[in-house]
C-alpha cells in the first residue's frame, strides 16, 4: 500500500524464499530477477510480484479444491452411513487446508494444522461466507437442480459446495499475499463444475 521501493524488495525476497523450491515457479523467479534491476514503484512491483508468483499457485489451488469437491460430492452421495459422511467430509477438509498451506509455503505439522483449521473457519464467520455459501446453495435449491438428482446426489452436491467453500476460505488464510493484481476465485465459478457433475449423473 505505502509504495516504497524498499518495503517492497523486502516483501519480494521474502516471496522469492518461498517460492525458491517450487520447480513450477522457476520461470516466475527469474522474470521477477530481471525486473528487480528496473525503476518500479513498490506497489507496482508488489503487484508483479503477485502476478508472477501467485498466478500458477492460485491456478493449483483452484485445481486441488475442485478435486476435493468432487470427491466430498461422489463420495457422501452414494455413502449409506451419516456418520462415515461427517468423517469423510473432516478428512477431506483437513487434507485440503493441508494441501494449500504447502502449496502457498507452510509446512503445517499437526498441532499448526489444527490452529490453521481455526483460522479458515474465524475467516469464514467474519467475512460472512457461511451465509454466502448459504445463499448460493439456496439458489442451486430455488432452480430445481436438485429436483433433477437424487436425494442422495442433492446432498452430495451440498457438501461438496461447503468443500468448496472451506478451500477458499482456507486460500486467504495461507496465501502469502493478498488478492490485488489478480482476481479472487468466488464459489459460483467452482460450483459450475459440481453442477455439471450433478447434471451428468442425474437421472435422464
Amino acid at each position: 500500500v505505502s509504495d516504497d521501493r524498499k518495503e517492497s524488495d523486502a516483501i519480494v525476497r521474502d516471496l522469492l524464499k518461498i517460492a525458491h523450491d517450487n520447480p513450477r515457479l522457476a520461470r516466475a523467479r527469474a522474470a521477477l530477477a530481471e525486473h528487480g534491476r528496473d525503476i518500479i514503484d513498490g506497489a507496482d512491483m508488489i503487484r508483479l510480484a503477485e502476478r508472477e508468483l501467485m498466478s500458477p499457485l492460485d491456478q493449483e489451488a483452484r485445481r486441488l479444491i475442485s478435486s476435493a469437491a468432487q470427491r466430498v460430492s461422489i463420495v457422501t452421495a452414494v455413502s449409506p452411513n451419516a456418520a462415515i459422511d461427517m468423517l469423510f467430509v473432516l478428512a477431506a477438509a483437513l487434507r485440503l487446508v493441508r494441501q494449500l498451506a504447502r502449496l502457498y509455503g507452510g509446512r503445517p505439522g499437526t498441532l499448526g494444522l489444527v490452529r490453521l483449521m481455526r483460522h479458515v473457519v474465524a475467516h469464514l464467520a467474519v467475512t460472512g461466507g457461511v451465509a454466502a455459501s448459504d445463499s448460493l446453495i439456496q439458489q442451486v435449491l430455488g432452480h430445481g437442480i436438485a429436483a433433477k438428482v437424487s436425494a442422495r446426489l442433492g446432498e452430495g452436491l451440498v457438501n461438496g459446495l461447503l468443500t468448496a467453500r472451506l478451500g477458499l476460505a482456507a486460500v486467504e488464510v495461507t496465501r502469502p499475499l493478498p488478492f490485488a493484481a489478480l482476481p479472487r476465485p468466488v464459489l459460483s465459478d467452482l460450483a459450475k463444475d459440481l453442477l455439471r457433475r450433478a447434471g451428468d449423473d442425474g437421472p435422464a
